[in-house]
């Protein structure tokens, strides 16, 4: 053999052939640099990101259960919904009440630790008897309501407290003020003037003209029959059904007549009273639900033009 061919053809061979990196440039792709096999990229070292988690679902029957409030905290949350302090009485919530009570404290507290002797003079000036009456109607009648029969301790008492609070905070206190007033002036006359018609017509003596009568009872029986008005059936009747026996029992046992008498008239004034009061809720509730009327606005005018 030639050995210039053979060296020719060996050069020729060497120059020709691709060598190996140019034969992987040749079976990459241009964009991603990706070697082929057979025209398919390969995927030997291609990095693959796996799938993101699927967020697990449980099923409601497996879900855990919802915390429970134990039952004193539940007891808690119910009575603070019920408000119960609201029946008590604030200087600004009900101050007719809380100022009549206060009133009310000073006066007991002057009938428990005054002189006896003074104590008596105090109330004997303001009894609304038939003698005062006749001469001096406002002044007593006024006074007499400024004293409570049995004290600080009487079931009246409490019920003053409670029953003008409710009353108030449903009708505002001018209000019930009127219907403590109506109470306690009708029923006083109710049963002082036929105490001074007996003694006209010498059925009684001289003396009952000036029968010791004074307290609060007589309102605070009024302002029950009208706060019972006011509220549910549930509520109303109970009241009324216990209060109503209270007074018929202090009647039948004909301790003191007239002032039992008294107070069973007291409780029908405020039955009576239930389309006034109810009006008046009514009426309040309107007021306090009611937006607030804009303020006119004031617009500048040039001359010669006229508002609409």
């Amino acid at each position: 053999m030639d050995r210039s061919t053979t060296a020719t053809e060996t050069a020729v061979a060497t120059t020709t052939a691709p060598t190996a990196s140019s034969a992987d440039a040749a079976l990459k792709d241009p964009q991603t640099g990706t070697l082929f096999l057979d025209g398919v990229p390969r995927q030997r070292g291609a990095m693959t990101v796996p799938p993101a988690p699927r967020p697990a679902t449980t099923s409601p029957a497996l879900a855990p259960p919802a915390p429970v409030a134990p039952p004193v905290s539940r007891a808690l949350a119910r009575l603070r919904s019920l408000r119960p302090w609201r029946l008590l009485p604030t200087p600004t919530g009900t101050p007719f009440t809380f100022g009549y009570a206060a009133v009310l404290t000073v006066t007991a507290m002057v009938t428990d630790y005054a002189d006896p002797s003074l104590v008596h003079a105090l109330h004997q000036g303001s009894s609304t008897d038939v003698a005062h009456l006749i001469h001096e109607p406002v002044l007593v009648l006024l006074a007499s309501a400024l004293w409570m029969a049995g004290g600080i301790t009487s079931p009246y008492a409490l019920g003053f407290v409670l029953v003008l609070t409710a009353l108030e905070r449903r009708i505002g206190g001018l209000r019930a003020a009127g219907v403590f007033l109506l109470g306690h002036v009708l029923a006083t006359l109710a049963t002082e003037v036929p105490v001074g018609l007996s003694v006209l017509v010498g059925d009684l003596p001289d003396s009952s003209l000036h029968r010791l009568d004074y307290g609060i009872s007589f309102g605070v029986a009024t302002s029950v029959g009208a706060l019972a008005g006011l509220l549910r059936p549930w509520l109303r009747w109970p009241l009324l059904v216990v209060f109503g026996s209270m007074v018929v029992g202090d009647l039948l046992e004909f301790a003191d007549p007239m002032t039992d008498w008294g107070h069973v008239m007291s409780l029908a004034i405020g039955v009576s009273t239930w389309p006034l009061v109810r009006g008046w809720r009514r009426a309040r509730a309107q007021a306090a639900s009611s937006p607030v009327a804009p303020a006119a606005v004031h617009t500048a005018q040039t001359p010669g033009t006229v508002a609409a």
